[in-house]
């Protein structure tokens, strides 16, 4: 039997009844699996499950955005928010927003163009944006740039191991060891965890790990007998840290019942 989450050290029953589906589905995941998964708050907890989801849906809606793959040297972007870089990113103009220019890419995909890595990092803004308030994420992503892992401290990305434990937003990587050189781009693959067998990533769209693996594998260097695989890595964002720029900040009802506490 699982190990009910903890708020503040105490185990901690939650109304989930005005979360969305998606995100009651993930904290039941976390709430019923082997690990105790400590939260300070329960708008930490809620935050978390909220931005996963929020991933989640932009993930979905990058897939079917229209964004195009390409290697850093065929980079395209949307010039009349973004200048594209000599390396092949996305800088946010002057008289542009961050929160617009994230928008666009999925509004107007057909006119970008980037690789795995870039397409992931989109996915994570995305869904910080629709997570927390736009001025904040506008203040906080000043400058955004999109290029490669080049990401804003104030993402607060963290990279811990125990892919077996990982859950419905997280990131992960497939890694092609023995990638051909004449294709570099497919050295690896960044993915967002969907469901129990199910990744987005660029430009695959959702898929099971199969299919990943599978396309890593055509573009092995001639000879090679070792096959591309899910590595141990689980990436996040820092859900504490962005909790506090979270639109709904409504006091908590709080109660005790029996040996246990209520929130909601």
């Amino acid at each position: 039997m699982g190990t009910i989450i903890t708020i503040t050290g105490q185990q901690t029953a939650v109304d989930t009844s005005s979360w969305s589906p998606i995100a009651i589905e993930i904290y039941e995941l976390k709430k019923n699996s082997a690990v105790t998964y400590p939260y300070q708050s329960v708008q930490h907890l809620r935050f978390e499950m909220t931005l996963r989801a929020a991933m989640i849906a932009a993930a979905d809606a990058l897939s079917n955005s229209g964004l195009r793959f390409a290697d850093f040297d065929k980079a395209q972007c949307n010039e009349q928010l973004w200048n594209l870089t000599d390396q092949g990113g996305f800088q946010i103009k002057d008289n542009s927003t961050p929160a617009e220019g994230i928008r666009d890419i999925f509004a107007n995909g057909s006119k970008y163009a980037t690789e795995c890595s870039t397409a992931t990092v989109i996915v994570i803004y995305k869904g910080v944006l629709d997570s927390i308030r736009e001025t904040d994420f506008n203040r906080l992503f000043s400058g955004l740039l999109l290029y490669d892992w080049h990401i804003d401290d104030n993402l607060r990305l963290t990279t811990q191991t125990g892919s077996n434990n990982s859950y419905p937003g997280d990131i992960l990587y497939f890694n092609n060891p023995d990638f051909s050189p004449d294709t570099p781009v497919w050295r690896g693959e960044n993915v967002v965890k969907i469901g129990d067998d199910s990744y987005y990533g660029h430009p695959f769209g959702i898929v099971p790990a199969t299919t990943i693996i599978s396309g890593l594998n055509e573009n092995r260097r001639p000879g090679s007998n070792q096959l591309a695989y899910l590595m141990d890595n689980v990436t996040h964002p820092g859900y504490l840290y962005l909790s506090q720029f979270a639109p709904d900040l409504r006091s908590v009802i709080f109660a005790r019942i029996g040996l246990h506490n209520f929130i909601k």
